[in-house]
């Protein structure tokens, strides 16, 4: 699908909700227009590439005295598209519901990798991380054309609290009903790939290739030539007979892949797409010996805010969910493969160092509060970056955890049964509460402890992860070990952090980890000596973006050196503008870009005054100050380095994602996932004023009229269209490098 802007060309005969939703194009805008609103009149001179756009708090970038802040700050309007810089424009390339191949473009669009094949053409290959319930259920008869029991269900489902265990049911009728829900709710998960091209117009457009292909959270379960692969040693689980718990009679073979977040691209031009939120559809604790707990664990729950469980009905084992999946996007008879030594945890993303003569080293994070960041290193060394033979790398290796130290050093500790258990203590988090594996290890899953005192029985039992974890083998125990990574990683005393979503290597080796949040949840929290907000208090909402330097600069390195390079939160309290730091990626000059997201909940909420019965709220309630979610530039050279500057703000209620270049850097892919999460299709323009109490740079207080839209009509902007998740191109309206000058 190719849209200029705000020009919202449906594709004809890609759906039957597109012929008959009544949804019309209107025509393109001002390129500039929008952006030209939201500049800051400022003497920076940042240089000839782009001029930051306005967010919707004061910045120290800015270069605006206090009196011109509170000025130009007194009032602001959000925008329900997205805003770029003056000069710059982007054009829609897909959005949900369009035609891929024999299914079609799945909702809330999240990584990218563009694999480009010659100049100005390759793959694109997207993941689609998960459906927002109440919009996704508003919008999906008009969008896909197909009529779904919604209401049905979800009545039948509300004396139990929304949840209806469809595998054991014995209604025929029923099942078949949440069956159909689940299926398309499964469809709508996974990764897409679509072939593009650049047209003589400076415009990337789709091609429609053979190789166009969904791979969906059910790829496989009608069609075995589409079932994913498996390596490493958690296959020696999946092919154990007598397991302790369920069996799925699938052997080494898995049915699809869901909630796929972020991800990777290799040097050699595969795509490593993460599995990371499958709690969310299947059951998360595994038995002792790795094997999955039954699908009645995570039944089928809908209500008219959510859907999910959407495996249950299928028997899905849920311990073949929360993997790295590799794809070719070149060859169109891969349906992908999850290599199992990377470790079975809420993976977000994937950062890659392959370098000739050295092991293949890839870092990933966890992406839950306590979550811990790891690295794979293989067992062989990597020949030529570029040969697709290094897939195999993956097959054998060691995963290992980070332990963070205050001083700024670390180190990594392998999840091997011969590693001692030192548990991370209770005492040494925000919240002062760990989830470690069960001490009554018959009964399996995992156990909260929220006292040191507490871990004395599993600490008098058990020595090592060997002894924690049960096979008849090494590699059966290795691989109960790897798919209850995050749990072990626990056991060990790996570090708990603040939420590590990005990980990506730049050409020198250095790892660049986003650390989206670091206050508690349900989950646990980070480590209360690392994750310091700039006063020095744990438990710090906004986030950072830490830089980790392997010694000697080896990827095989046991040792590490880390620092924060950028930290979230207004700049008067000593953060740099930004908040909750997501997806990174570096331009070809070797400087990063990074997307912020903060939660659809938070966004925009009104903070009329900072204090409440003498107190001053929490940061998670002030985050409504900063508005839409956002992409920022930090250059990493010349006098500028370490500053930070916003290059856009994206539409209602949504997260900006997947940012990435194309190879000569004129055009920056950007998915636009979940707009309008919050409200849903915004009604007949709807919009409303809100007041908040803001601080300039220097921490005085003043007032600022918010207009906020309620809802989204992104992508068209029509009035009452439905806002789908789609995916951009950005680029400059002269054709030139987006990160031409940038260090002027």
């Amino acid at each position: 699908m190719q849209v200029n802007r705000r020009h919202f060309l449906m594709f004809i005969g890609a759906t039957a909700g597109s012929l008959a939703s009544g949804w019309y194009p209107q025509q393109p805008g001002e390129s500039s227009a929008m952006a030209q609103a939201n500049i800051i009149p400022t003497s920076n001179n940042f240089g000839s590439s782009f001029q930051p756009v306005k967010v919707s708090i004061p910045l120290a970038v800015d270069n605006l005295t206090i009196a011109q802040q509170i000025e130009q700050y007194a009032s602001y309007e959000v925008k329900d598209d997205l805003v770029l810089p003056e000069g710059f424009t982007y054009d829609l390339i897909a959005a949900w519901g369009d035609r891929v191949g024999d299914s079609r473009f799945g909702y809330n669009n999240d990584y990218l990798s563009l694999v480009e094949t010659a100049p100005d053409e390759g793959y694109l290959s997207v993941n689609f991380e998960y459906i927002s319930g109440a919009t996704w259920m508003q919008t999906y008869q008009g969008v896909v054309g197909n009529q779904l029991p919604f209401a049905e269900l979800i009545a039948i489902a509300e004396p139990n609290e929304g949840e209806i265990d469809a595998f054991n049911l014995e209604d025929d009728e029923l099942k078949a009903k949440i069956e159909r829900v689940s299926q398309e709710g499964l469809i709508d998960q996974g990764i897409g790939v679509i072939s593009v091209k650049r047209n003589p117009e400076g415009k990337w457009e789709r091609t429609y290739s053979d190789a166009d292909r969904r791979i969906t959270g059910i790829s496989g379960s009608d069609d075995p030539q589409r079932t994913l692969k498996s390596t490493g040693a958690a296959v020696a689980v999946f092919t154990k007979p007598n397991k302790l718990g369920y069996e799925d009679r699938l052997g080494d073979r898995i049915i699809g892949t869901f909630q796929n977040c972020a991800g990777g691209t290799t040097p050699w031009g595969t795509v490593l797409s993460a599995e990371e939120n499958y709690q969310f559809q299947v059951p998360e604790p595994v038995m002792a010996d790795g094997s999955a707990f039954p699908p009645a664990a995570k039944p089928f729950d809908i209500t008219d805010k959510k859907l999910g469980g959407c495996a249950n009905v299928f028997g899905l084992a849920g311990n073949k969910y929360g993997w790295m999946v590799e794809i070719d996007p070149a060859n169109p008879d891969d349906y992908g493969t999850k290599h199992t030594w990377l470790g079975r945890y809420r993976h977000e993303a994937f950062g890659i160092r392959a370098e000739a003569g050295k092991n293949l080293a890839v870092y990933s994070g966890c992406d839950r509060r306590g979550g811990h960041l790891y690295k794979f290193v293989s067992s062989q060394k990597v020949f030529d970056p570029k040969d697709k033979s290094n897939s195999r790398l993956f097959e054998l290796g060691i995963l290992y955890g980070a332990k963070l130290n205050p001083d700024g050093t670390g180190k990594w500790i392998p999840l091997s049964p011969q590693t001692p258990l030192d548990p991370v203590l209770p005492s040494q988090v925000v919240g002062g509460m760990v989830i470690l594996p069960e001490s009554d290890r018959a009964k399996g899953g995992v156990m909260k402890v929220s006292s040191d005192e507490q871990l004395q029985p599993l600490i008098e039992q058990y020595r090592t992860l060997e002894d924690l974890y049960r096979g008849d083998s090494y590699r059966q125990t290795q691989g109960a070990i790897l798919i209850d990574a995050h749990y072990a990683a626990s056991a060990v005393g790996v570090t708990c952090t603040a939420r590590p979503e990005d990980t990506i290597v730049n050409d020198e080796g250095t790892l660049f980890i986003a650390f989206t949040s670091g206050s508690t949840g349900k989950d646990g929290g980070p480590d209360k000596e690392i994750f310091v907000a700039p006063d020095g208090e744990p438990g710090y909402e906004y986030g950072w973006i830490m830089k980790l330097e392997e010694e000697d600069s080896d990827p095989a390195s046991l040792n590490f050196t880390w620092s924060m390079l950028a930290t979230g939160g207004e700049v008067a309290q000593g953060g740099d503008g930004f908040a909750n730091p997501d997806n990174l990626t570096l331009d070809k000059a070797g400087n990063l870009w990074m997307v912020t997201d903060t939660s659809t909940s938070k966004q925009n909420n009104a903070v009329p005054t900072r204090t409440k019965d003498g107190k001053t709220l929490s940061e998670s309630k002030l985050s409504g100050v900063f508005g839409n979610n956002s992409l920022w530039y930090i250059p990493l050279g010349g006098d500028k380095a370490g500053q930070v500057y916003p290059f856009a703000i994206g539409p209602m209620e949504c997260e900006c994602t997947g940012l990435t270049f194309n190879a000569d850097n004129s055009n920056l892919f950007l998915s636009i996932q979940h707009p309008g999460e919050a409200n849903g299709i915004r009604q007949n323009m709807a919009e409303e004023t809100r007041e908040f109490e803001l601080l300039a740079t220097d921490g005085t207080t003043f007032d600022q009229q918010r207009r906020v839209p309620i809802g989204s009509n992104w992508p068209s902007g029509a009035i009452d269209s439905p806002p789908l998740p789609g995916v951009v191109v950005i680029r400059k309206i002269d054709g030139k490098e987006i990160a031409e000058d940038l260090l002027d």
